[in-house]
């Protein structure tokens, strides 16, 4: 009796021990499938993310196998699998820094280059106020310097010969007819006679032959031939080693009323021709600053202001021209010498960020501004650059972040897509 209740208690325990085991067994199966349902395993087109399925298949689209795309990874990582998923023309996931937009108010400036030349208001002709024929002339080259009541040619005219004949048979057969006397002085006065010469030849009651002519200006004779008053650099001839260009009029010419025979010009005042492109146009005013620098002579820089803004373009030109009034007492500015020019103008206050963080796509400016851990892709609009800093008008605030290398995010600028603003 006692060897039937031990064998009855060891097949019991028995039983109790495969039904603890079987139980075991049973919670080990289903941890699997709650691990399965957490992880859970989407199929995806490489070609097209949007495809999203939760099971093997096909693209719609380009008909490729789908393939399994799992989301614990970027999840782990603090990225959802929602972001990962979007399309990548216009979002990046990326540990690139980010900065924020600065508000601040920025000096503006335009960089031009231009030429000196000379200040067309010293600008003086020497005409001839009768014809007839240079007889001796004491003007050598051009560029050279004259004075007022210098001595610049003799010349002999028939016609102040005539006139000069007439006063002298007046004062000896009409003594007393004052006034055809004067009025034959008066005439010889305004065919370019001094009163000098006038007195002399009553004195003598002999004519000039040669009559000696005096400059009524101080300054640098350009013949005419070779003035500098033509413009742009390029537009004139280049100018002669030895300063000795030689002078169309010469002894023996003949001339005539009126005919322009040399230009004086006043090399103390010159001007700063700058070229400024048409976009800038609307930033200029008069009496802006301007600093002028000379690639010639490196580290010397003339200050002055925006005298004069040219109305009109020049000949199909594409810029507008603006004059800078010049000094040159000591005669160290060279007409023709190429200038670089950099204007003051207004500052401009707003946000600005780096040129590195923006890509210019034509017409569309785009940045990356973060949203979470991705960069999305963003249209703005640009307002003044200076230097490598560029002002945002519209589509940034100062609170947003953007990635400070908006290059180095895009893959192909042929295929960024951003938001339109309302």
């Amino acid at each position: 009796m006692k060897k039937k209740m031990k064998r009855i208690k060891l097949i019991s325990a028995c039983i109790l021990f495969s039904i603890t085991l079987l139980a075991a067994c049973t919670g080990n199966q289903k941890q699997p499938a709650t691990a399965q349902a957490k992880s859970a395993v989407i199929y995806t087109c490489p070609m097209h993310p949007q495809i999203m399925e939760d099971h093997t298949g096909i693209c719609p689209i380009c008909g490729m196998t789908l393939v399994k795309k799992s989301g614990q990874a970027s999840e782990q990582a603090g990225i959802s699998l929602n972001t990962v998923l979007q399309p990548v023309n216009s979002t990046v996931v990326s540990t690139v820094n980010a900065i924020s937009p600065e508000e601040k108010s920025v000096p503006q400036s335009i960089t031009a280059d231009g030429y000196l030349d000379f200040d067309t208001h010293t600008f003086n002709n020497i005409a001839s106020r009768f014809s007839g024929r240079i007889e001796k002339l004491y003007i050598k080259s051009a560029f050279q310097e004259i004075h007022r009541g210098e001595r610049i040619f003799d010349i002999y005219s028939p016609e102040l010969v005539t006139a000069q004949q007439d006063l002298i048979f007046l004062t000896k057969n009409s003594a007393s007819d004052a006034v055809l006397i004067d009025a034959a002085r008066q005439k010889l006065l305004l065919l370019g006679m001094t009163s000098a010469q006038v007195n002399q030849t009553l004195k003598t009651g002999k004519p000039f032959y040669s009559l000696p002519v005096y400059s009524p200006y101080q300054g640098h004779v350009h013949d005419v031939a070779h003035s500098q008053m033509t413009g742009a650099p390029e537009a004139k001839e280049p100018a002669d080693p030895t300063n000795n260009l030689p002078l169309a009029i010469k002894e023996g010419m003949y001339v005539e009323t009126g005919q322009t025979l040399f230009n004086v010009v006043n090399p103390h005042q010159l001007w700063a021709v700058i070229k400024v492109d048409q976009s800038a146009v609307t930033a200029l005013k008069l009496k802006q600053s301007v600093t002028i620098s000379l690639p010639d002579d490196p580290g010397k820089t003339i200050d002055g202001e925006v005298d004069f803004i040219e109305p009109t373009l020049q000949g199909g030109d594409k810029t507008t021209s603006i004059r800078v009034y010049l000094h040159n007492m000591d005669h160290s500015l060279k007409v023709n010498s190429v200038v670089k020019a950099v204007i003051q103008t207004s500052s401009a206050t707003g946000l600005w960020i780096p040129r590195s963080a923006m890509v210019s796509l034509g017409q569309k400016k785009v940045i990356w501004l973060k949203t979470g851990s991705a960069y999305q892709a963003h249209e703005v609009f640009t307002g003044a650059i200076n230097n490598n800093e560029v002002q945002i008008v519209k589509g940034l605030s100062a609170t947003d972040s953007l990635a400070v290398n908006a290059q180095y995010l895009t893959d192909s600028e042929s295929f960024i897509k951003t938001k339109s603003h309302d």
